[in-house]
């Protein structure tokens, strides 16, 4: 346990020194370079080997890269993420994901990898900063909760260790996290005013329970590649993978909606 909270403050302080010093395309390599660690673990984790996971990463590198230069296309990717959280990922979840065929397993993880690097590459930082805060505290909460209260498994045939009483207790903070957000931040807190709090809160409850996603997801993906981590790079917590899943999930679709909040 120790050996995980040291390893989280590292990646924390650097994560926020990177974010605070760098410029935008700076910022933009190191993201290219977790998104590439992170494709590289995805290959592996559906069986792939050698050259192959090398190749796959640069693929993914290079989807991604192409979707940066073309900023036109910026919410057509962010659309797809969410029809690829809320539609292809519960389904999967419900029928068992399956590493097969190869090509099926390839477009999954750039599903799951390039609309959050395009979003963590594109969005300010102070909304970025935002949103991961939102998943950092559900998964922190969600953790706490469980070990206190948890009675009902959420998926024991996935992830034993997760409850609803988990679930809920992430809700809760997020929840208290976007309204204590929107009336600190000066810009958030001039948009949200009487009606737009429903939809506001809304976006932010999908948002917690699309990080329970995407953290299921990476789950299940384990589980049928008979791996307890994604990797090993990371002391007391196993792989970039493990660290971005709910992440990745959640990032793109917070990312749409504050466009939407920010357009109306």
């Amino acid at each position: 346990m120790l050996v995980r909270i040291l390893t989280g403050l590292v990646l924390l302080a650097a994560f926020l020194a990177a974010l605070l010093l760098l410029d935008r395309a700076w910022f933009s390599v190191l993201v290219g370079a977790v998104l590439a660690l992170g494709a590289n673990e995805w290959a592996r984790l559906t069986g792939w080997r050698g050259r192959t996971t090398i190749a796959y990463a640069a693929a993914c590198l290079l989807v991604w890269y192409a979707f940066l230069q073309l900023p036109a296309t910026t919410e057509s990717v962010l659309l797809g993420a969410l029809l690829f959280w809320v539609g292809a990922v519960p389904y999967w979840l419900a029928r068992g994901w399956r590493a097969s065929p190869p090509a099926l397993a390839a477009l999954a993880g750039l599903a799951v990898l390039v609309p959050a690097g395009v979003a963590m590459a594109v969005l300010p930082r102070g909304d970025l900063l935002m949103l991961l805060g939102l998943v950092w505290i559900a998964d922190s909460a969600a953790y706490f909760a469980g070990r206190a209260f948890g009675r009902r498994k959420l998926a024991p045939a996935i992830s034993p260790g997760k409850t609803w009483e988990g679930v809920a207790g992430a809700m809760v903070s997020c929840l208290a996290y976007a309204i204590i957000c929107a009336m600190a931040i000066p810009s958030l807190h001039a948009q949200i005013q009487g009606a737009v709090w429903v939809p506001y809160l809304v976006g932010a409850g999908f948002l917690c329970a699309v990080s329970v996603l995407g953290d299921l997801f990476e789950s299940a993906v384990k589980r049928q590649a008979g791996a307890k981590d994604s990797g090993a790079l990371l002391p007391g917590h196993g792989g970039v993978l493990d660290r971005i899943d709910a992440i990745a999930a959640a990032l793109p679709i917070g990312a749409l909606l504050l466009r939407q909040l920010q357009a109306g």
